[in-house]
């Protein structure tokens, strides 16, 4: 999708209504994820994917009958044993689209979309794909704010807040709920598009509490990369696939490397040389989180290092350390869940207390503090 929106974006301001198809579910083996799309534009002109040529034909003519009558369609294309050459996909999976007509008639807040994401500005686009809620209506929730309606204001509440967690972590898919948001029922099927790159984590030091915090990092969501200064430890076969394995000093590496507000830095090296010079850095740039490793002896010293080194209270405020929440955790995988926990309640506001011992909302509104 954000490959062909501006040319969607460009149909859009100019008044021309265009079939959008989406794929919002896949199940084994297909050519292309949730959220791949393609549409049809005026003249007949296709823009995107969502099979690789396998099923484009069909879609073509479904996308063309949505802008004429304006009824979304919900279709799934699958491999056919009786006859290969049937429409279907020659890979064995199954997709299921979405496929709608969008002008500034249908769908009132799109502009607003394709200029936040040509703008590098994050947002989630939230559409309606079954149950009793008009198909296709979409809702947009930026980090502030947002636009659109899915037909009820209960259902609207609860998928924004979905919808801002799934930006947080830059991902996307499908959430189901009640007709009113109820978030334990299934009845109404909402497919959640996040248009934002994954948040980083960070993680120095390649320990074994570095292996089992970089595997709960990526299950999170994140983009993880560790990175240590001693070769023999730094090997990508210590860590999961897909986890960027760095070899270099940590400050040198942090130097180097952009992060943000959402970026995430788990120190696990303990050792002063390493450490210090490592936390200095991080601790006056850019984060959401910053834990270090250690024991309290072992904070006290660290913090005396880095005063030394000229960081302020202000700046010294941000260290989490020791690292994590008080769970009894004791294994590197119950660690990580420790270290995982806090930066979710970080996140989000959490107080890390068991459920019993809070009142009020479990999941805070749009308009409560996050």
């Amino acid at each position: 999708m954000r490959d062909i929106l501006p040319t969607l974006g460009g149909w859009y301001a100019a008044g021309s209504p265009f079939g959008l198809a989406t794929v919002v579910a896949v199940s084994r083996s297909t050519p292309r994820d949730p959220g791949a799309a393609m549409a049809v534009g005026p003249d007949d002109e296709v823009v995107g994917s969502v099979s690789g040529g396998c099923v484009e034909g069909a879609v073509f003519e479904l996308a063309r009958e949505v802008v004429a009558d304006g009824e979304a369609r919900l279709e799934t294309f699958g491999y056919s044993d009786e006859d290969a050459f049937a429409v279907g996909l020659t890979c064995g999976g199954e997709i299921t689209l979405l496929v709608r007509a969008v002008s500034p008639g249908t769908d009132p807040v799109f502009g607003e979309v394709a200029a936040s994401v040509a703008g590098d500005r994050p947002v989630t686009v939230a559409t309606v794909v079954d149950g009793p809620a008009p198909r296709g209506a979409t809702l947009a929730v930026w980090p502030d704010r947002q636009a659109g309606t899915l037909g009820a204001t209960g259902l609207d509440v609860a998928v924004a807040a979905d919808a801002r967690g799934e930006l947080a972590q830059g991902t996307t898919g499908s959430r189901h709920y009640g007709p009113h948001g109820e978030r334990r029922e299934d009845a109404v099927t909402v497919f959640l598009q996040s248009f934002a790159p994954p948040p980083r984590m960070l993680v120095f030091g390649a320990i074994d509490y570095a292996a089992a915090v970089a595997r709960i990092g990526a299950f999170l969501g994140y983009r993880v990369t560790v990175c240590d200064a001693r070769p023999v430890f730094a090997t990508p076969k210590r860590f999961p696939d897909g986890v960027e394995v760095v070899v270099d000093w940590p400050h040198r590496y942090l130097r180097g490397t952009d992060t943000d507000g959402r970026t995430v830095l788990c120190v696990l090296t303990h050792d002063p040389k390493f450490d210090v010079p490592l936390l200095e850095e991080a601790l006056r740039r850019p984060a959401a989180y910053i834990g270090a490793m250690g024991s309290r002896r072992t904070h006290d010293e660290r913090l005396k290092r880095l005063r030394d080194a000229g960081l302020d209270d202000a700046e010294l405020a941000r260290l989490r350390s020791p690292v994590g929440l008080d769970l009894g955790a004791r294994t590197p995988e119950e660690v990580a869940v420790s270290v995982a926990a806090e930066i979710v309640a970080l996140r989000w506001g959490g107080t890390g207390k068991p459920l019993t011992m809070t009142a009020g909302a479990i999941h805070p509104g749009p308009t409560e503090p996050l």
